[in-house]
C-alpha cells in the first residue's frame, strides 16, 4: 500500500480499512484446533511456516484472511468494482501445519465462510510461482470446500512464457463453463510475482508474458461478464514475490498487474510508467 503512494498510483484505490478480522474459531474451518493453538502459543509445530514466530505475525493473521474475506464479500455485493486484498502467505498451509511462508489457508477459510453465508462458490486463478496446495489439502479435512471451491476450480498454470499463458487460458475456459452453468459465482485472481523470471524463489515468465497473463485475464472477465449479462465479481490478491536485489521490482510488478486489469476491465488508459529492472540492472518495461 505504501508503494501505491510512492509510485503515484494510489488514486486507483478506494481504501476501506473498516473490516473485521476473522476469529480463531474461523481458523478451525481449515485447520486442526491443535495446530491453531500451536501458532498462537508458540508450541508444537508453530515453526512449520518457515518464518520466525512473533506476536506481530500472530496478530496479523486474522487480518490477512479477514481482508480476503471482506474483499470477496464486497466484490459479490458490488460487482461493478474490482476488489483488491493486498495479502499473501496462504496457499501452502495445510490442515495440521504451515508450509512455505504460509501459516493459515486463507483462501479455504474465506471461501468456506462466504459459501456458508451466501451459498456462492468461487474459482481461483493462482499465478504464484509455486503450486497452491492449500485448497486441495483442505478437501478431506473439511468437505465443504468442495462446494465453496469445487474440484477443478483451483487453476495453477504450468511451464513458462507462451506455454504458461496457454495453460492459464485453458484453466479460464474451465472456469467459464462453471460460471455459465451457475456452479461458481465469483473469481479470485492471485498474480504472484514469483512467477516472474527474475524472482529469487520462482522464475518462469519474462515480463511481457507475465503481464500478458493479466491482460488475458481481464479480457476474459469482460467476455464472461457479457455472456452472463452482468458483471462478474472479481477479487485481486498478491501472493508470492522475492527479490533481495530489488524488492521494489516485486511491488511494482503487482501494481502493473492491477493497473493492467483496471485499464482493460474499466476501459481506461492510465499510463504505466513503472520499470522492472532485471537482475544485472537492465531495465524492462
Amino acid at each position: 500500500m505504501q508503494q501505491f503512494v510512492k509510485t503515484g498510483y494510489d488514486n486507483l484505490l478506494d481504501i476501506e480499512e473498516e473490516f473485521e478480522p476473522i476469529t480463531k474459531q474461523d481458523m478451525y474451518l481449515a485447520h486442526t484446533k491443535e495446530y491453531v493453538e500451536d501458532v498462537y502459543n508458540k508450541t508444537g509445530v508453530y515453526f512449520s511456516n518457515g518464518l520466525p514466530w512473533s506476536q506481530n505475525l500472530v496478530d496479523s493473521l486474522p487480518y490477512t484472511t479477514g481482508s480476503l474475506y471482506a474483499a470477496s464479500k464486497y466484490a459479490i455485493a458490488h460487482p461493478e468494482q474490482i476488489a483488491f486484498a493486498p495479502i499473501s502467505g496462504m496457499h501452502h498451509a495445510m490442515p495440521d501445519s504451515g508450509c512455505g511462508f504460509c501459516t493459515f489457508s486463507g483462501q479455504a477459510i474465506a471461501a468456506i465462510k462466504i459459501y456458508q453465508e451466501t451459498g456462492l462458490a468461487c474459482g481461483y486463478v493462482d499465478l504464484d510461482g509455486h503450486y497452491g496446495n492449500s485448497i486441495e489439502d483442505t478437501r478431506k479435512f473439511n468437505p465443504v470446500i468442495n462446494k465453496a471451491i469445487p474440484k477443478g476450480c483451483n487453476i495453477n498454470p504450468e511451464n513458462a512464457n507462451s506455454v504458461y499463458v496457454a495453460s492459464m487460458i485453458r484453466g479460464l475456459n474451465k472456469l467459464e463453463a462453471k460460471l455459465l452453468a451457475g456452479e461458481i459465482h465469483y473469481v479470485v485472481f492471485a498474480h504472484g510475482a514469483d512467477s516472474h523470471v527474475d524472482d529469487d524463489l520462482g522464475g518462469m515468465n519474462e515480463t511481457w508474458y507475465w503481464l500478458h497473463c493479466a491482460e488475458k485475464f481481464a479480457q476474459w472477465v469482460n467476455s464472461v461478464s457479457e455472456k452472463l449479462g452482468r458483471r462478474l465479481p472479481v477479487v485481486l490478491a498478491l501472493f508470492g514475490g522475492y527479490r533481495k536485489d530489488n524488492y521494489d521490482a516485486v511491488l511494482n510488478l503487482h501494481i502493473k498487474s492491477i493497473l493492467t486489469c483496471s485499464n482493460i476491465i474499466y476501459g481506461e488508459s492510465i499510463e504505466d510508467t513503472l520499470e522492472i529492472p532485471e537482475k544485472g540492472y537492465t531495465k524492462r518495461k
